[in-house]
């Protein structure tokens, strides 16, 4: 039944996203919501929660289901990212299954299957990266491909491929979610972009450019906690903006980390917060005053504490460490 004060018109959609790591699930979901809400860098593994995206189309809804993920690793941070890809799957209507047409498709659809433990509901497969096969794509047997993908998993209803780079195949991607959605409430009628709130992007920002900055295996050892937010207006009857004061902490794992990160003279961490305040402040549409912090936290990536804090909660297979950040 609809709600009193939405259109009679109004339908609704929740669509999982779900793939390995580095398949372009963030870059479609950004593709779709035409703003770069959710954080993408060229390294996999990006992605550490699982949260709403909301775009309406005309009276169409549609909820995109951001996921890390899905990977082989016994490592704590790891578990959890897992449980979280899982979980993504959870009371969706349609399931988007990325592989990478680079790569091995049927292989990485085995891959997914043996990883995620359980028959999904209806599954829609996106070949994605088409951008990548240039000509040769007319000469894949992507028809064939797709029989023997329903082969693996008998779920997989129809497949599209696409590129986000050149918004191949978008459009009918779109259409398809719309044509799918069934009449009902939207669920987020006041407008709301996520069920995540402004900290949680704050720090997803802040995290994001530690990625593209920092080198080797120091990105995956760093965490983003928020500290301290207000929002203040400035002095001056006549401005409008909000002025927002954050204190974050970038967690690292060793004092060697802490260096790296901060760089010399500060430079390292002046720069992320250059770089990440104009996202910031794109997104809360006023000036931001951002400080930022590097603390060591030891084998933070194993403390029930500080995942609990960045919002991973305990996996099904989860150990049980327990210490102060």
């Amino acid at each position: 039944m609809l709600i009193e004060h939405q259109h009679p018109d109004n339908k609704s959609i929740m669509i999982a996203v779900l793939g390995a790591p580095n398949v372009g699930k963030s870059s479609l979901i950004n593709n779709l919501l035409g703003m770069d809400l959710t954080v993408v860098t060229h390294l996999p593994q990006t992605t550490r929660n699982r949260y709403h995206c909301v775009m309406t189309i005309d009276h169409t809804e549609v909820i995109l289901v951001d996921t890390p993920g899905l990977h082989k690793s016994n490592q704590e941070l790891n578990k959890r990212l897992n449980e979280q890809a899982r979980e993504g799957a959870e009371g969706a209507d349609i399931n988007l299954l990325l592989v990478d047409l680079t790569k091995p498709v049927l292989s990485q659809i085995q891959d997914f299957k043996d990883q995620v433990h359980k028959a999904l509901g209806r599954t829609w497969l996106l070949f994605t990266k088409a951008d990548l096969v240039g000509e040769d794509l007319e000469q894949l047997p992507l028809a064939e491909i797709f029989e023997k993908s329903k082969e693996i998993m008998p779920e997989i209803e129809k497949y599209f491929f696409i590129s986000t780079k050149t918004d191949l195949n978008i459009n009918v991607l779109t259409g398809a979610i719309c044509d799918a959605a069934e009449p009902g409430p939207h669920h987020y009628d006041d407008g709301s972009l996520s069920n995540k709130n402004e900290r949680f992007f704050v720090a997803e920002y802040i995290r994001e450019q530690a990625f593209n900055l920092l080198k080797d295996e120091i990105p995956y050892e760093v965490a983003v906690v928020i500290d301290e937010y207000q929002d203040l207006k400035p002095e001056g009857k006549e401005s409008k903006k909000i002025v927002s004061h954050i204190s974050a902490s970038i967690l690292v794992n060793r004092p060697s980390q802490r260096a790296i990160v901060i760089g010399s003279g500060g430079s390292m961490i002046k720069e992320i917060g250059t770089r990440a305040r104009i996202k910031i402040e794109e997104l809360l549409g006023g000036q931001v005053q951002l400080n930022l912090h590097v603390k060591v936290s030891p084998k933070w990536f194993i403390n029930n504490f500080v995942l609990e804090e960045i919002g991973l909660p305990r996996a099904h297979d989860s150990r049980r460490v327990w210490k102060q950040r």
